[in-house]
């Protein structure tokens, strides 16, 4: 009896520690998770690659905050890690084109286009960046806007058009979400 009760100690030690490792080892730092649903039936499968192409086109709603889809993005990316995925297992990319395309822009670039402001979704960039999210932008999105190269985030890869990028990553099997 005194081995079992030991043992189970033991065992709500383990979890214990293991849940506020995980709480604590989010990969977006400053972005919840998904809340946990009790008895919930779909949950991610950690021994599958997770393979998600976010398309971003649209202007923020509140051009002074962070884009809610790049919200969105990091609470998936940090669902993936407290759900047991490990970081290999997560392939998320981000395509930035039409009303979106400032977003990629340097602080300087971005600045004398949006009456002095800083870009607030730069530091999200960097974040999930850090956390393994790939960005990409619509090169003919940055002809039209007039973005030069110098001028779009180190982070983000320019590519011909959104439209073969999206395409290109739909056959390689990652799944598209848009708005």
């Amino acid at each position: 009896m005194t081995r079992t009760l030991l043992a189970l100690s033991c065992g709500v030690a383990l979890l214990a520690t293991v849940s506020s490792v995980s709480a604590q080892a989010l990969p977006v730092p400053g972005v919840e998770a998904a809340r946990d649903v009790p008895g919930a039936k779909e949950m991610p499968n950690p021994s599958i690659v997770h393979k998600v192409v976010f398309d971003m086109a649209t202007a923020s709603p509140t051009p002074t905050e962070v884009h809610p889809m790049l919200q969105a993005v990091a609470r998936y990316v940090n669902t993936l890690a407290k759900t047991g995925v490990p970081a290999a297992n997560r392939k998320v990319a981000v395509v930035f084109h039409q009303g979106a395309t400032d977003y990629i822009m340097t602080n300087e670039s971005y600045k004398p286009r949006h009456e002095g402001h800083d870009n607030p979704n730069l530091p999200m960039i960097q974040a999930l960046k850090k956390a393994g999210v790939d960005f990409r932008v619509c090169g003919q999105a940055t002809l039209g806007r007039k973005i030069d190269a110098k001028d779009i985030m180190p982070e983000v890869q320019r590519d011909l058009w959104a439209l073969t990028t999206l395409i290109a990553l739909q056959q390689q099997g990652y799944v598209l979400i848009a708005p």
